[in-house]
């Protein structure tokens, strides 16, 4: 059938799929299949649709939301979606799609395998064979061939094993230590910035979810409480070195007031910074 959505291209089509009691009791079914051109400006947002949903990207870059997360997904990339949850996705950009709904016995698990419960965005690891399933089950409803469940079900358990295995790579592949490394030294270098959780992962090149994951593996901290740390330890060396005001001092440390700095470095070191100087002042002589 052809697509009559809005922001949606002619010649995009989809088809509706009913699987046998059999399939519902054992197999993975899909139950709509489709191929889509979307138009700049395209978004769609469900509170719930009684699936899972499979799309591979295949021109263009979209915006996947779900878990309050926000991710990009660009050609060759895999969107897994648990659609009985609210999500959303759209781009402001024309952008290419082929898709499934699918459901079944198994549904849940596979998609929980696949993901770890944290990359909705994958990679296929051999891309010809995720390509080659997920053609031949378009094709297969495009024209209107007869292909019984227990073959639906071996293409889809194809596609979600290359899947499966892209997981294993994509942490592999983004759990690089140099990743957390170079955020490291732009934190060390620029203290006086903005340097929110969004801004650190995107210098990963990293969802935020999974970098403060990383990070967090990585230093033993919180990307906030390691920013927190490396202005209170740099505060309190000006504070000892130099006749700068503490009010300067704030601001050079990227803190938003002098009260919130003065709040943050007494939780930290039990003392104002005020006290802080006073005393090591007096140690010194």
């Amino acid at each position: 059938m052809l697509s009559k959505e809005f922001r949606v291209r002619a010649g995009s089509d989809y088809y509706i799929h009913t699987p046998g009691s059999q399939a519902r009791d054992l197999f993975l079914y899909p139950t709509i299949i489709g191929h889509f051109y979307y138009e700049p400006g395209y978004r769609l947002h469900r509170e719930s649709f009684d699936s899972f949903l499979c799309m591979a990207v295949t021109q263009g870059t979209c915006t996947v939301e779900a878990d309050g997360r926000q991710l990009k997904a660009g050609s060759g990339s895999v969107v897994l979606l648990d659609c009985y949850a609210p999500h959303a996705y759209g781009s402001e950009e024309a952008w290419e799609a082929s898709w499934f709904h699918f459901d079944g016995f198994l549904a849940r698990k596979y998609f929980e395998a696949a993901t770890g419960g944290e990359g909705i965005v994958l990679t296929p690891a051999d891309s010809y064979r995720f390509d080659k399933y997920m053609k031949r089950l378009y094709t297969a409803f495009q024209n209107g061939e007869a292909v019984n469940d227990a073959v639906l079900n071996n293409w889809i358990v194809n596609m979600m094993t290359e899947l499966l295995t892209a997981r294993g790579q994509s942490e592999h592949r983004a759990g690089r230590p140099d990743s957390i490394e170079d955020v490291v030294s732009y934190i060390r270098d620029h203290l006086d910035a903005d340097l929110s959780l969004e801004i650190l992962a995107d210098k990963a090149s990293l969802s935020p979810f999974y970098f403060s994951r990383l990070f967090k593996r990585e230093t033993g901290f919180t990307p906030h409480e390691y920013v927190l740390a490396s202005r209170i330890s740099h505060a309190k060396y000006l504070l000892i070195t130099t006749v700068l005001s503490i009010k300067e001092i704030c601001y050079q440390m990227g803190f938003s007031s002098e009260s919130s700095f003065c709040t943050s470095f007494r939780k930290a070191t039990g003392q104002t910074p005020g006290a802080f100087r006073k005393l090591h002042g007096e140690t010194d002589g």
